[in-house]
């Protein structure tokens, strides 16, 4: 049994803080909206009322807020992770953040005597709630093997793919590839309909031969029923196009078809479309066409 602190209660670690507790951790919990520990506490978990409270006693604190500077509260306010932990505890942060972001706050980390790991995860809510996510982790070898049973737990596919910041990395390049897919079979989606086709007859079989995906099969009965309650907000994939852009640039490589998603991920939000599943893309697809309103 591992005493784990969780900090991040929403859609993805909710479910994930649950796995834990159930898998007979010791897990706190702490949320800003203190209503969405109830899950946890209903696993065996237990609620906290500050972050402090909650990793005062942890050996590990896991981490899962929505952007950057979130992570940067949660680690380096005065009720923070880092002036309330003990020293040698070891922080995984699930949240898909800046690359470059991680790697400043795993230096942080190691001055002030902790282990850090960055751990973004893809599959969505329901890749959290069947435990079925994959999780791209960067950060030392022998903290990635201590974490492994913690990471199995929540997760299907965990790889250590290398040190502090590459887990953000290659989280920012599955948002690419997602983003590109949700955009492509939005499109195709819209073109089928004005041909009459039946399109779920016309995405079954595309689902199976070479234009099949997971986001084929997990996002065509949002498109089809038009029912876009989020697994993953277009806000927060307007947030990770973001870093995908601004870190190509840094790189000096280019990546148009990321651009391009990234303005219509934008242009999905400034209509309104933020708190939507992010296949809410086939909105816009329909607004740019003239049929929205069918």
């Amino acid at each position: 049994m591992t005493n784990i602190a969780f900090v991040g209660l929403g859609i993805m670690g909710s479910p994930m803080s649950v796995h834990l507790a159930n898998a007979g951790h010791d897990v706190v919990g702490y949320n800003r909206s203190p209503e969405k520990t109830k899950p946890l506490t209903d696993a065996g978990g237990r609620a906290a009322h500050s972050i402090a409270e909650a990793v005062a006693d942890a050996d590990v604190v896991c981490v899962m807020v929505p952007d950057s500077p979130d992570v940067q509260q949660v680690l380096t306010a005065e009720d923070g992770v880092f002036d309330n932990a003990k020293p040698g505890t070891l922080v995984i942060d699930f949240s898909s953040i800046r690359p470059d972001v991680t790697v400043t706050l795993a230096e942080e980390a190691r001055r002030r005597g902790f282990r850090m790991l960055d751990a973004p995860v893809s599959g969505g809510e329901a890749g959290a709630r069947n435990a079925a996510l994959s999780i791209m982790v960067g950060g030392e070898a022998a903290d990635f093997e201590e974490a492994r049973p913690l990471f199995d737990t929540v997760g299907k596919t965990v790889v250590h793919v290398g040190p502090n910041g590459s887990g953000q990395t290659v989280k920012a390049a599955n948002q690419l590839v997602v983003a590109a897919n949700i955009q492509a079979l939005s499109e195709a989606v819209v073109f089928l309909e004005a041909y009459g086709v039946d399109t779920e007859a016309a995405l079954t079989v595309l689902g199976g031969g070479l234009a099949g995906s997971a986001v084929l099969q997990q996002k065509k009965g949002n498109m089809l029923t038009r029912s876009f309650e989020p697994g993953f907000r277009i806000e927060l994939h307007h947030k990770d196009m973001g870093i995908v852009t601004a870190a190509a640039r840094e790189a000096g490589v280019v990546v148009p078809v990321g651009a391009l998603v990234a303005q219509l991920m934008a242009s999905a939000k400034a209509a309104g479309d933020g708190q939507l599943d992010h296949s809410g893309l086939l909105r816009g697809v329909e607004r740019l066409s003239g049929r929205a309103d069918r």
